[in-house]
């Protein structure tokens, strides 16, 4: 059991990565998980783990709140999860077997990749890319295959993945996006935690307080997300994967 100190400090920590995940709509996973590997000293497969039990109800309420704000297609919403939560399974057995170091760098590769494209879509004139061609709504199942599988491998890779995509690909707006991509990693979110819990992968005593305060923040993100002029959310979301991934590659 953590110390009363220790509590409220995960409690804390819980709240503001909770509103995080709101705004960007990920849950907080993706700095949940470099913030417990570089302070909290878990390694990477323990850091993914303990993430997901904060992650789960983040993405729940997050998800009820996009929805309630008319910011999800739940057409493809139910898509993206159903084509998702197998291929989850999948990403999570093969990562909770892979040595930290390698998939930690392979984690921040990732992050880095799409926070180039994050940049570069933030930055083109809105009047350029409005003109580009949309695919139909059924290839989201591609996407949602593919979001379950690093979303196994990388907690809240699916997330990450999805947004630009859906962005780019789809049309979707970026707070759009954004709820889908919580869509689209709430059910699978249950199967990896699951995955990672089976093979000991899971830090309950620190996993519980970061749910409690992160469920108790994520609608002040996700109010937030709403007020914010749309380039301005891109650019903060590439901010964030840019920071994120120097963590995961500086770690020792």
């Amino acid at each position: 059991m953590p110390s009363p100190i220790d509590l409220v400090v995960y409690l804390a920590l819980g709240g503001v990565l909770g509103a995080l995940g709101g705004l960007f709509g990920i849950g907080g996973g993706l700095i949940a998980i470099p913030v417990l590997a570089l302070f909290f000293g878990l390694n990477q497969q323990h850091a993914q783990g303990t993430a997901l039990v904060m992650v789960v109800p983040n993405v729940l309420v997050g998800l009820w709140d996009y929805a309630r704000r008319g910011s999800v297609d739940r057409r493809v919403a139910i898509v993206l999860g159903v084509c998702a939560v197998s291929f989850t399974f999948v990403g999570a057995l093969y990562a909770t077997h892979v040595a930290g170091p390698g998939l930690r760098y392979g984690f921040a590769g990732f992050v880095a990749a799409i926070a180039l494209v994050f940049g570069y879509r933030a930055l083109q004139a809105t009047a350029a890319s409005a003109g580009a061609p949309r695919l139909a709504w059924g290839w989201t199942a591609v996407v949602g295959a593919l979001g379950g599988v690093l979303s196994g491998l990388f907690s809240v890779g699916g997330a990450v993945f999805a947004v630009p995509i859906l962005s780019m690909l789809f049309g979707y707006t970026q707070i759009e996006a954004q709820g889908l991509s919580l869509a689209l990693v709430a059910p699978g979110s249950l199967v990896g935690i699951a995955t990672y819990a089976f093979s000991g992968d899971v830090d309950w005593s620190i996993g519980i307080p970061l749910a409690i305060g992160g469920t108790a923040c994520v609608h002040f993100g996700v109010g937030l997300a709403h007020r914010l002029p749309e380039r301005i959310l891109q650019l903060l979301f590439c901010g964030l994967l840019v920071v994120t991934s120097i963590a995961l590659f500086v770690k020792p």
